[in-house]
């Protein structure tokens, strides 16, 4: 017979979360077999004290789930090429609820419904998602890949004087299933997320089709900004921003008030060797040694590969060339994270004082210099977090583009229910 060693609320909360999440999601979370869950929940192996703090954490997930998934919202949108949901946080923060996410990344999938767990399943391939099964949603969001498009079958068409649509331009490429779905749809508005090299791509080719779907073949009033988010985080990080509004209105992203660049600096998001680092739940000590308050030595660089990193940056100099490390202090801003900071680093390394070799952010610090929050939860391994937040969007960024774009959004809302108020009335 099994020693049974608890029967206590540990084991009360497993039975609490086993009627929301299924066995292997419980063991998904912890990183440990399902035989493991099984053990705990009978009783016969005790687990660490920190199982409970996340079993409340998980409670409390669902819950807020819940009660995402019962509210109305201020508007509704769908979040398409959804990655960890930045974008959506983002939305969400300025009161818009979603209704529909597409993300084919399994990886990215694992880290989005960690943090939006939800009724609605993550659909996967959006080439293949029927667009009349999507949900009617006032604004679309997608941060889409960049593809270059062939317009040479377009050119033809048109010196032939046979008519040309969307379909012509972008079939094969990502954007096409975004304007497919706006065709279908119809929202109110759109918000598309690229990197700001979008605008030159493909010699202005890629950026020429877009906007001529997006506002001839389509219909919408368009703009486009490229915005830092440095004006929010300590991280240079331009992006361009394209939003469309079925409606035909007067509206300019340059009328924006942004906060002033370079005003927030490293120190805000690195971990705090004083002894006033917050014990997050979800985090334990994967990056941070509390008992000797300072980040793991796993973060530092070896002898090696510092040494590799400063003859690499050496020879280009030589050579005339700006390639090299970025070594930065706490009174810094960032470069651009990439998806590729993983490999070595080298685009952001962490001053650790002279005679030491300085070190990676670790993914929390990641996570906060794009401007997502300290509750939001890492389930995945070093490396695949690194190119998540690499891939990612800068959170605060988006939210001040949905709190600026969201009165023209609910403005026609609010109008049709005053109407239909005084009809009630009358």
């Amino acid at each position: 017979m099994e020693k049974t060693y608890f029967q206590g609320p540990v084991k009360e909360l497993l039975e609490q979360v086993a009627q929301y999440y299924s066995i292997a999601d419980i063991a998904t979370e912890f990183q440990v077999n399902q035989s493991t869950i099984h053990r705990w929940m009978n009783g016969s192996v005790e687990p660490k004290s920190f199982i409970a703090d996340r079993l409340v954490n998980m409670l409390a997930r669902k819950i807020s789930a819940q009660e995402n998934d019962d509210r109305q919202g201020d508007f509704t949108f769908i979040d398409l090429f959804a990655g960890i949901g930045g974008i959506r946080k983002g939305f969400e923060q300025a009161g818009g609820k979603c209704l529909y996410t597409s993300e084919w990344d399994e990886y990215a999938q694992k880290t989005y419904s960690n943090n939006y767990p939800s009724k609605h399943q993550i659909n996967g391939d959006i080439t293949k998602v029927n667009a009349a099964d999507i949900p009617n949603h006032d604004v679309l969001l997608a941060g889409f890949p960049c593809q270059p498009f062939s317009i040479a079958g377009v050119s033809k068409k048109k010196s032939l004087g046979r008519p040309t649509g969307f379909e012509d331009k972008t079939q094969g490429t990502l954007f096409f299933d975004v304007a497919r779905i706006i065709k279908e749809k119809q929202p109110k508005a759109f918000v598309l997320e690229n990197v700001k090299n979008l605008k030159s791509h493909d010699k202005g080719r890629t950026f020429e089709v877009i906007w001529e779907t997006l506002t001839k073949d389509l219909g919408y009033t368009c703009d486009y900004k490229i915005i830092d988010g440095q004006s929010w985080v300590p991280q240079h990080r331009e992006r361009i921003v394209i939003v469309g509004f079925k409606n035909k209105m007067d509206f300019s992203l340059e009328n924006m008030i942004l906060p002033p660049k370079g005003e927030i600096k490293l120190a805000s998001i690195l971990h705090k060797t004083d002894g006033t680092e917050p014990k997050l739940i979800q985090d334990g000590d994967k990056y941070f040694d509390f008992e000797n308050n300072k980040v793991l030595d796993k973060y530092t660089l070896t002898d090696n590969l510092w040494a590799y990193l400063q003859a690499y940056a050496q020879k280009h100099r030589s050579m005339g060339n700006g390639f090299g490390y970025g070594l930065v202090k706490p009174d810094d801003i960032a470069r651009t994270l990439s998806a590729r900071y993983y490999k070595d680093g080298s685009e952001i390394l962490v001053w650790q004082g002279e005679g030491k070799n300085p070190r990676r952010l670790t993914p929390r610090e990641c996570a906060r210099l794009m401007g997502y929050p300290d509750d939001y939860i890492i389930p995945v391994s070093d490396t695949r977090a690194y190119k998540q937040f690499g891939n990612s969007v800068v959170v605060p960024l988006f939210h001040a583009v949905a709190e600026f774009i969201k009165p023209y959004i609910v403005e026609d809302k609010d109008i049709k229910q005053v109407k239909e108020n005084r009809k009630q009335s009358a």
